[in-house]
């Protein structure tokens, strides 16, 4: 990301990185355990015969109570009559027209399917009991404006096990932070900052949303949505489980005007669709592919009203660039699955346990290194986009590599840029998979010399050989470097500007060519 604000610096006025859309999910875990919600009935004083009556008049006092809410602070109620609706377009425009300071905006009632309990008969006395099963019930959607997050919302399953979804902005966040301190320096579109007269304050107003006590805030909110949530488990206290069903992380660079980011955004594009084949966006996201790879993956190329968008994804995860509000050029991570990232953690059950990188979790508790490996993305996409601006002329790095050089005493014959060999080498260290970890032989070998399960060790071996043989060519001439105390190499700048070149110059045409060159 250095080299492109390097490249940009001039036309660039801000950087902002942090978390736009966040959507928390919480879950009463020890109900939905085997037995659950049976023990807490059984603790309760309920009978079994008593359930379905209890359950309905639970879910009709929370629903009068939010009613009775929204009666008492003068704001409306809306009943949905299917869940599909845009609903944060109805609490804008109901904000809109009946404008408030902080507090509830509207209340929203819809039916949606929900995973909740049911008694199941049977003869079998092993087999009758209460099931988790899909129904339908009623979902209570309260939209605030809350004194620390701003615009935010909070979905509530008015039915046992009472699923809550919170959902909120870190650019509202930060707007809605920088207003209470009587910031009125910069503007806003929807939501990232055309201007910011203190950059500083804003990132680090951002980087304080990773220091914030989630557990605790979540569960005050969730209290917003069940007033009752107290006298309900008084037998049994519960606290929700609270993880991060989906996080998106951005990196906003403001350009000073709307024309010097459309000089440079075509290109981008171009660069983004054509060199970052889909084996890129993956490493990009942290996540390895190796030759045999199945899953979906595509990209996507869409002109929008607010202009023009790029996005890549795979197995739920994502990454996208696009230019807002005509002078912000966009880079998001949005992260749905975790368990293709890994975190510094002890086992689960073992809090003081003994480090190791273990499976990224959903839960709160690793949302920092979430945020992490985000920004890891997006830098990474940066970096590999600062070579669209180079001006080197093709001719200094084709001639660079295409001369005998000498590595540790060893000479070392020419890359031959136009072999199919060494151009199938060149496209595979440049998959995007390799951006941020680096690649190792064993890496490259499945790209380069795939071999059949039934291979025998011999087999193996001969392949590792060659392919360090071509590792220590890229080395010496510069097009890679070794990644200290590892066995893992990078592309160099070098590395990157002559493999972009290479491939620009592979897919033009001689008129293109030529006119280019006028």
């Amino acid at each position: 990301m250095k080299r492109f604000i390097a490249r940009h610096g001039s036309a660039i006025t801000s950087v902002l990185s942090g978390f736009d859309r966040l959507v928390f999910r919480g879950t009463l875990l020890r109900l939905m355990r085997n037995g659950g919600m049976f023990y807490f009935l059984e603790s309760a004083g309920i009978r079994l015969l008593d359930y379905g009556d209890y359950v309905f008049k639970t879910s009709e006092r929370i629903r009068q109570a939010a009613l009775d809410e929204a009666r008492r602070r003068g704001r409306p109620h809306v009943y949905l009559l299917t869940g599909s609706t845009d609903k944060e377009k109805i609490a804008k425009d109901i904000l809109a027209k009946q404008p408030i300071d902080r507090g509830l905006i509207c209340l929203l009632s819809t039916v949606e399917p929900c995973m909740s309990f049911e008694y199941h008969r049977s003869q079998d006395r092993d087999e009758r009991g209460l099931r988790l099963r899909l129904r339908k019930c009623l979902h209570l959607y309260k939209y605030l404006l809350h004194p620390v997050f701003g615009f935010m919302s909070v979905r509530f399953q008015t039915w046992f096990p009472f699923n809550v979804q919170i959902c909120l902005n870190g650019r509202e966040w930060v707007a809605w932070q920088m207003r209470r301190r009587n910031r009125a320096d910069f503007l806003r579109a929807d939501n990232c900052f055309t201007r910011l007269g203190d950059p500083k304050l804003a990132q680090r107003l951002m980087r304080d949303q990773l220091r914030m006590d989630w557990p605790r805030t979540l569960d005050s909110i969730a209290r917003i949505a069940n007033p009752f949530h107290d006298s309900i488990f008084k037998s049994s206290p519960m606290a929700y489980y609270w993880s991060a069903y989906q996080t998106e992380w951005a990196t906003d660079l403001a350009f000073d005007n709307p024309q010097a980011l459309a000089k440079v955004y075509p290109g981008l594009i171009r660069h983004a669709m054509e060199h970052f084949k889909s084996p890129d966006v993956l490493r990009f996201l942290g996540r390895k592919a190796h030759g045999n790879f199945t899953g979906e993956l595509t990209s996507d190329f869409k002109d929008r009203v607010e202009g023009v968008r790029v996005e890549h994804w795979v197995r739920g995860n994502s990454i996208k660039m696009y230019d807002k509000a005509g002078s912000v050029l966009r880079v998001e991570t949005t992260i749905g699955r975790t368990t293709d990232f890994k975190v510094l953690r002890p086992p689960h059950d073992d809090p003081r346990g003994p480090l190791d990188w273990r499976p990224l979790r959903k839960g709160v508790a690793d949302l920092h290194r979430r945020a992490e490996v985000s920004q890891k993305a997006n830098e990474s996409y940066l970096e590999a986009l600062s070579v669209v601006s180079d001006s080197t002329p093709c001719s200094t790095l084709f001639d660079a590599v295409a001369r005998r050089t000498t590595h540790r005493g060893r000479s070392v014959r020419a890359l031959r840029l136009g072999d199919v060999s060494d151009i199938a080498l060149l496209e595979a260290i440049t998959r995007g998979e390799f951006a941020t970890a680096g690649f190792r032989n064993r890496d490259l070998r499945p790209v380069l010399n795939p071999l059949p399960k039934s291979a025998s060790i011999a087999d193996r071996r001969r392949a590792s050989a060659r392919t360090g043989r071509l590792l220590r060519l890229l080395q010496a001439h510069g097009v890679i470097q070794k990644v200290q105390k590892t066995h893992r190499y990078r592309l160099t700048a070098n590395g990157h500007l002559l493999t972009a070149a290479l491939f620009a110059a592979r897919r033009a045409n001689i008129s293109q060519l030529l006119a280019n060159a006028a």
